[in-house]
């Protein structure tokens, strides 16, 4: 790997990989080496996908779910926990389309997908401090996310809804139902793996001083709204957290992203509905509680989205 271009340690790299089920680093680098005709990555991003992705992020998650699928006679959840505007949708499809070349199949879905109905959602995010129409905890059938995962790992089948965010002019709806039998299932979420502070919220730290008195209000309902998600986390088996350096860099990366949605669909976040969302993506959940993710796998990127650091997470051991 050492003719790659890519900068995170390849001590704690290894110790990943090997965890996985491979002998060695270079054991696990020749036998995806030799697969290289399978797994163009390219044409699922828009500009030129680096070297420190391929191999530091979608191959070991592709390695993850291989061995997986091949060592256990139980269906299986991966988790991916990471922040709007990360890649990780894109990085879901690339997953479904690849696994399918090494005979196994992948389905990814999102928690968003799973978005109450729009009557629900009015109700459920009534007189919220940021005047979104959906995003934060308590904006998703949860009952029938958990009905759903549950009944996949006992039977094999997946019926899910799909989301479409560019209907009723960028609020969001429902837009059909998904029917899939996968071998192995990726559940993706911003917030996922995220639990109920175990402190009262007004005695963690803020690492916001402008905080409103609606805003602190409402974060505590949040907390509350995160218990209901924990029967769902308890589905997954493993989640790979995908954490930028610094939290700040989620607003550049969502702004770009609904403005290629907008390009694309005619519809999207903009002006102050965006800056609205950007403020409750950063204020509705505490960012310690993003410290705090029981995830097997941690990988740190940069502003540019960079890959840093990449290994296991040292609360997993």
């Amino acid at each position: 790997m050492n003719d790659l271009n890519i900068n995170f340690s390849l001590d704690k790299f290894e110790n990943l990989i090997m965890d996985i089920g491979w002998e060695s680093l270079d054991d696990w680098f020749n036998f995806w080496n030799n697969q290289r005709n399978i797994f163009s990555i390219d044409q699922f991003w828009t500009n030129k996908v680096n070297d420190d992705w391929i191999w530091g992020l979608a191959l070991p998650l592709l390695s993850h779910a291989y061995k997986l699928q091949n060592n256990f006679s139980d269906r299986k959840i991966i988790g991916i926990s990471a922040l709007p505007g990360t890649g990780k949708t894109t990085l879901g499809k690339w997953l479904e389309a690849i696994s399918l070349k090494l005979n196994f199949k992948i389905v990814v879905i999102s928690i968003d997908d799973f978005y109450l109905p729009s009557e629900e959602m009015k109700l459920a995010v009534e007189n919220n401090p940021w005047n979104v129409s959906r995003g934060f905890p308590g904006s998703h059938s949860v009952e029938l996310m958990h009905e759903k995962l549950l009944g996949w790992k006992i039977n094999g089948e997946l019926n899910v809804p799909v989301f479409d965010k560019s209907l009723r002019g960028g609020l969001g709806d429902r837009s059909h139902w998904r029917y899939e039998n996968p071998d192995l299932l990726i559940l993706e979420g911003w917030f996922l793996g995220i639990e109920p502070l175990s402190l009262d919220i007004n005695e963690i730290p803020t690492e916001l001083s402008d905080l409103s008195s609606q805003e602190s209000f409402y974060r505590k309902k949040i907390q509350k709204n995160l218990q209901k998600y924990l029967d769902v986390w308890s589905l997954i088996d493993n989640i790979w957290q995908i954490k930028p350096l610094r939290f700040k860099y989620m607003n550049m990366w969502k702004s770009n992203q609904e403005q290629e949605m907008f390009l694309q669909k005619g519809n999207a976040l903009k002006d102050e509905k965006l800056s609205n969302f950007l403020r409750m993506l950063d204020v509705a959940v505490p960012h310690i509680s993003f410290d705090d993710i029981n995830s097997y796998a941690l990988l740190l990127i940069d502003q540019k989205r960079n890959l840093v650091d990449a290994g296991l997470n040292l609360r997993y051991l």
